[in-house]
Formats: structure tokens, sequence, C-alpha cells
């Protein structure tokens, strides 16, 4: 077996060969079928980019950010919970507030949060930060993954309202579900500078081929 290692830069997340792993906060339970094996008397889950633009990200590169197991963090569009739970074995003495629309994933979710203390599920529709803004405390890292014609709007609002002074904001920006017609690289130069003319600084972009198309991560904090 190969050697399981740290992903340097980003504290709970491991690398084995090709492939990132996250130690598993529910041992014995899988969340998505994914593969799981034993390291140093720990229980590891696989984290599939094909399955995770998170993944997908690091794999590509993504290193400037970090999360703490203390940490809380804002996740919008959590769909299933497949991301989420990744997330939520690397924050154990955190939180993952999961705000999901869609009453189909939402039933998909609880039955992930249902094992897992950290997670809390929010029916609600990212696009109305103001509907949720009792339920979620102060957030380390606010996480977009809205397939959305105005998710960086969308984005930049939650981020107004929840995002911590010395926090991190990290959005999946989708060109296809901005436009069809254009070029996903013209879109995604015009989302940057959305983001910027909001007031936040640009830390990071990486393309997440060959496991998404026409997607990028982008890393960004306040630009203060």
């Amino acid at each position: 077996m190969y050697a399981v290692k740290n992903v340097k830069g980003i504290d709970g997340v491991f690398i084995m060969k090709n492939s990132l792993l996250t130690i598993n906060l529910n041992p014995g339970v899988k969340v998505y079928g994914e593969r799981v094996l034993e390291w140093g008397g720990r229980e590891h889950r696989v984290w599939d980019p094909r399955r995770s633009k998170l993944a997908a990200a690091i794999l590509n590169g993504l290193r400037s950010f970090s999360l703490s197991s203390y940490s809380r963090v804002l996740y919008l569009g959590a769909s299933a919970g497949t991301t989420a739970s990744h997330i939520s074995d690397i924050v154990t003495d955190g939180r993952v507030y999961c705000i999901e629309f869609s009453p189909r994933m939402m039933r998909e979710l609880l039955g992930v949060c249902e094992s897992r203390k950290n997670m809390v599920p929010i029916l609600e529709d990212a696009s109305r930060p103001l509907s949720y803004l009792r339920m979620v405390e102060a957030a380390d890292l606010v996480y977009c993954d809205v397939a959305q014609p105005d998710q960086t709007r969308l984005f930049t609002e939650n981020m107004d309202c929840f995002l911590k002074r010395d926090g991190y904001g990290l959005i999946m920006i989708k060109a296809r579900s901005i436009d069809v017609t254009r070029s996903p690289r013209k879109i995604f130069r015009e989302e940057v500078g959305k983001l910027e003319s909001s007031g936040f600084r640009i830390i990071d972009q990486v393309g997440l081929n060959p496991y998404e198309k026409d997607h990028m991560a982008v890393l960004v904090k306040r630009d203060v």
C-alpha cells in the first residue's frame, strides 16, 4: 500500500498516490458509496473528484485556504451532502451549515446529517440569505456550488451577511449555467471582475478539467 501523506497547506486532507482522503467522522458509515481504507488506526474515506468539485480543485492545485477542526462553514447548494460530508470530516468540532433549496435533495441530505453531529441542514433559497440569518453563525468559509445565472451575486450577498473579516470565500463558477452561447473563458473573466468590484480580492483561480468541464474554482478574501 502507498503511504498516506498530508496535503500541504490543507489540514485534514490527505493524499495516497493520486487519491484524496479524509478521516471518516463516522467510522463504518459511507455517504455515497465511496471507498474506505484503514491507515494509522483510522478509517479514511476516498474523496472522489468526479463527485466533488472541491476535491477536483484541490487535486488541481488549490492550496491557499485552510480549515481547522473548529471552523464554521456555510455551504450554499449542499445537494445530497457528498462534498459537505468531507468538509464535515475536516471540521470535526466545527459546523457545516448546509443550505439546499430542493426538497428532494434535502431528503437525501437529512440522511447524511443524521449521522454527522456537525452538519446542519437548512431548507432555504441561497439567494435569500436574510431568510436564514438567525440560523447561521459567522463563517470562516463561505462555499458556493449553485448552478444559477446569478451565482456570483448570490455568493457575494452571502459573504456580506456571514463571512468573518479574515474568512475565505470559494465559488465553483459554472460557465454553462450563466450563458451556454459564450466562451467560458470570457464568462470566468467577467465573474472574477464582479467579485473584485464587490470588494473581494482574488487569492487563487483553478480550472476543474478533466473532472468537470467549463468550471473554475475562485478563492477570495475581503479586500481590506
